[in-house]
C-alpha cells in the first residue's frame, strides 16, 4: 500500500463535513465530521503544549467516548503513540504494561481519575482530564491545512490479553486501517448510510475497528456508548438506528434469552461475530429470526478482519470464517496452496503489523522466516476453499496418543440442549497421559447432569475426546473481548 495516506480526520472532514460521524448515546450529542477534525486539531495543539511530540507515548484510561476518537486522530496527526489500558486491571498490573513502552503522559476520564492517578504516581509522569484539559484543547481547535501520514508509523499500542505472559505492545499503523476497513467493508457490504453502535473496550482491537473506525472512514455514523449495556443496545437494535452490528458470542447468547428477542428486524442488521466461534445452534437460532450472522478471525496483529464469512453460505458452511478478504494473503503450513488440508493459519498483507514495540524477540518470534505472522491457529481448508478454526495450536492435547482440539469438543457440547456454553481444557492422567475436563454453564431454567451429558457425548465424539470430568458454572473467567481465560480454567480444577 501507500507509503504516506491522507490525515484521516481532514480527509473525511473534506468529503462530508456535514453529515453525522458519532452520536453519543448518553447525552444524544451529535458530532460532524468536521467538528470532529477542528477538535482533533485543537487537541494535537494543546498536546504539544503539553510537552508531547512525535513518537511520544500518550497513555489513556477511559470508558468508551468521542473525545478517544479525537484523541486518537490527534495523535495521527502528531505522531504521538496513543496507548490505551485497560481500565478492568488494578494500578500495578497496568504499570507492569506501561512502564516498558515509557509513557510521558496519562489522559483520563472522571471514573478513572483515582486508579490514573494511582498509575501515573507509579510512572512519575503527569495526568491530563478529559473533561477540563482536553475540553479545553477540543473548544480551541481550529482548521489546519490537511497533512499526510506515515501509512507504517506507530500510531497506536494494543496490549495483548497476556493470557501466555506479560502483555506485548501491538504497533498499529494507518495503513492497517485501511487495510481493515477495506476488508470488512468489502465482506459486510458496509458504506456510509449505514450506522453501528460503539461499546466494545477502546483497549481492545475490536472497541476501535469493529466497527467504528472503519465506518468513521466510509463516512458512516457510530452511536458511542461509555461500555457494554445490553438493554441500551438492544434498543438501538429495536429502533432501527443500528444496521451493522458486530459482537462476541457471550453477547448474542445473552440476546438469545431475551423474550422480545424476536422484537427486532434482524434480516435489516448485517451481523457480525468473532473472539471465539459462534455456536451452531445460535447461528440457527439467529437465522431462524432472519438474522444471518457471520463468523470471522482475525487478531490484535492483523488490524484485526482477516476472515469473514459471507452472507450467501452463513448456514451451509456452519462453523466456517469464511475465506481470507481482499487485502490479506493466507496460506496453511504444510498445506499445498489451494488444496484442502489441516495446518497453521499464517498471514501475509497490508493489515498486519510491522512488530511488537521495542520487542524485537518477540516480533522476530512472529514470523516466519520468509515474512508470514505465525497465528497459532490450527486452520482447514475444505474443497470449496472455505477456511474452518480447528483450535489453537497451544489449545490441543494428547490423549493416548491421540490430538485432542478442545474448539470441536466444544462445538459437540454446546449442541445439547441443556448446555448455554462449554470451555474444554486437558488436565494431568497418569494413564492416558492428558484428558479432557469440561466446563459448563447451563441454560437457565435448565437441568444438567454431568454424568448425562457424557453419556450424550460418547454417541457424538470418540471415547479419547469425551471429558472425563464435567464442572458446571455460573460463568467463565474471560478477557474484554469475551474469550475464556482457559488457564484460570486450569486453575479451579482441584
Amino acid at each position: 500500500m501507500f507509503d504516506e495516506i491522507p490525515d484521516m480526520a481532514a480527509k473525511r472532514a473534506e468529503i462530508s463535513p456535514d453529515a453525522t460521524a458519532f452520536v453519543e448515546a448518553d447525552t444524544g450529542r451529535k458530532w460532524r465530521f468536521d467538528e470532529i477534525n477542528l477538535a482533533a486539531n485543537g487537541v494535537a495543539r494543546g498536546l504539544g503544549q503539553a510537552g508531547l511530540g512525535e513518537g511520544d507515548r500518550l497513555a489513556i484510561l477511559c470508558l468508551n467516548c468521542v473525545e478517544f476518537f479525537i484523541i486518537l486522530f490527534a495523535c495521527q496527526k502528531t505522531g504521538i503513540v496513543l496507548c490505551p489500558l485497560n481500565w478492568r486491571q488494578p494500578a500495578p498490573e497496568l504499570v507492569d504494561t506501561l512502564e516498558p513502552v515509557g509513557a510521558k503522559a496519562l489522559i483520563h476520564d472522571a471514573a478513572q481519575a483515582l486508579l490514573a492517578t494511582e498509575v501515573a504516581q507509579a510512572c512519575a509522569i503527569p495526568v491530563l482530564d478529559i473533561k477540563t484539559d482536553v475540553a479545553g484543547w477540543i473548544g480551541a481547535g481550529t482548521q489546519a491545512p490537511a497533512a499526510r501520514v506515515p501509512a507504517i508509523r506507530p500510531w497506536y499500542l494494543l496490549f495483548t490479553s497476556g493470557t501466555t505472559g506479560r502483555p506485548k505492545a501491538v504497533i498499529q499503523t494507518a495503513r492497517m486501517a485501511w487495510a481493515n476497513a477495506i476488508n470488512i467493508s468489502q465482506a459486510t457490504r458496509m458504506t456510509s448510510a449505514d450506522t453501528s453502535v460503539n461499546f466494545l473496550p477502546l483497549f481492545h482491537t475490536a472497541g476501535i475497528n469493529l466497527y467504528t473506525l472503519p465506518l468513521f472512514l466510509l463516512g458512516g455514523c457510530s452511536t458511542v456508548l461509555p461500555k457494554f449495556e445490553p438493554g441500551q443496545i438492544f434498543d438501538l437494535l429495536k429502533q432501527g438506528k443500528v444496521s451493522q452490528f458486530f459482537g462476541v458470542p457471550a453477547i448474542y447468547q445473552s440476546f438469545s434469552l431475551l423474550p422480545d428477542v424476536g422484537g427486532i428486524e434482524w434480516g435489516a442488521i448485517g451481523c457480525g461475530c468473532g473472539g471465539a466461534p459462534l455456536p451452531e445452534p445460535l447461528i440457527r437460532f439467529f437465522a431462524g429470526h432472519g438474522a444471518r450472522v457471520l463468523n470471522g478471525m482475525g487478531m490484535t496483529e492483523t488490524g484485526p478482519t482477516v476472515f469473514l464469512m459471507d452472507p450467501e453460505n452463513a448456514e451451509k458452511k456452519i462453523g466456517s470464517v469464511g475465506r481470507a478478504q481482499m487485502l490479506t494473503e493466507m496460506r496453511l503450513d504444510g498445506v499445498a496452496e489451494g488444496k484442502p488440508g489441516t495446518g497453521e493459519i499464517q498471514l501475509k498483507g497490508a493489515n498486519v503489523t510491522p512488530g511488537y514495540f521495542q520487542n524485537e524477540k518477540a516480533t522476530r518470534d512472529a514470523f516466519t522466516d520468509d515474512g508470514w505472522l505465525r497465528t497459532g491457529d490450527i486452520g482447514r481448508r475444505d474443497e470449496d476453499g472455505y477456511i474452518f478454526v480447528v483450535d489453537r495450536i497451544k489449545d490441543m492435547y494428547i490423549s493416548g496418543g491421540e490430538n485432542v482440539y478442545p474448539a470441536e469438543v466444544e462445538r459437540v457440547l454446546n449442541e445439547h440442549e441443556d448446555v448455554l456454553e462449554a470451555a474444554v481444557i486437558s488436565m494431568p492422567d497418569d494413564k492416558w497421559g492428558e484428558v479432557g475436563a469440561a466446563f459448563i454453564i447451563v441454560r437457565p431454567g435448565s437441568v444438567l447432569d454431568p454424568t448425562e451429558l457424557r453419556s450424550w457425548s460418547r454417541a457424538r465424539l470418540a471415547a479419547y475426546k469425551v471429558p472425563v470430568r464435567v464442572t458446571l458454572v455460573e460463568d467463565f473467567p474471560r478477557t474484554a473481548a469475551g474469550k475464556v481465560r482457559k488457564p484460570e480454567l486450569k486453575a479451579m480444577l482441584p
